[in-house]
């Protein structure tokens, strides 16, 4: 992933100050230097941190991107530079806690459309086969269950469910195959 990182500002090295016509050096803080190659160096750690407060990597980036920007306007603030990585982090934390609070707020003013209203006797028969689906899937075998959990439900590949569950692929057709056979049967007997 690209880091992106702003060039090295100029800093003046005295500013002059109004009592005496002494002169008084800038308030001492983390250089520019030091918070790039911080944020350089953390990046990935950074975006893992981001990573486990939000959803999608977009965002994630987003909020990383927007934290370095934030330090280092206020770099002059950090005081000791040991603490820059520090900074950096509670401003990925604060910002995740923005996006996902923005996200929420978001959600509550959007307006809820009306949804196609099905009869009673749909709703209640659509119910009746959710409740005999799933007692159908309680009565297969657990591996059966698992794969094909993971297989339809999760939509994970057949590859992906036999990394998952640490069985070979063609264990997990098998099981699959099998376990959908089950279901078959399951479902057309009279309850």
């Amino acid at each position: 992933m690209p880091v992106i990182a702003p060039m090295p500002a100029a800093r003046p090295a005295r500013i002059p100050s109004q009592r005496d016509g002494v002169e008084d050096a800038v308030a001492a803080g983390t250089t520019v230097d030091h918070l790039t190659e911080t944020y350089r160096a953390h990046y990935r750690s950074l975006l893992g941190l981001a990573a486990l407060l939000l959803d999608d990597t977009a965002s994630c980036e987003d909020v990383v991107q927007e934290a370095f920007i934030r330090v280092h306007s206020a770099r002059k603030r950090v005081r000791d530079p040991e603490k820059t990585l520090a900074y950096l982090r509670q401003t990925v934390v604060n910002l995740s806690r923005s996006a996902l609070r923005r996200r929420i707020l978001g959600l509550k003013l959007l307006s809820k459309p009306m949804p196609d209203m099905a009869s009673a006797e749909e709703g209640a028969y659509d119910q009746l086969e959710r409740d005999s689906l799933i007692k159908a899937m309680k009565g297969l075998q657990r591996r059966q269950r698992e794969v094909l959990v993971l297989r339809y439900f999760a939509d994970m590949t057949e590859a992906q469910v036999a990394e998952t569950l640490g069985i070979s692929l063609g264990s997990v057709k098998a099981y699959g195959s099998r376990g959908i056979a089950a279901l078959r049967v399951a479902m057309e007997a009279p309850a």
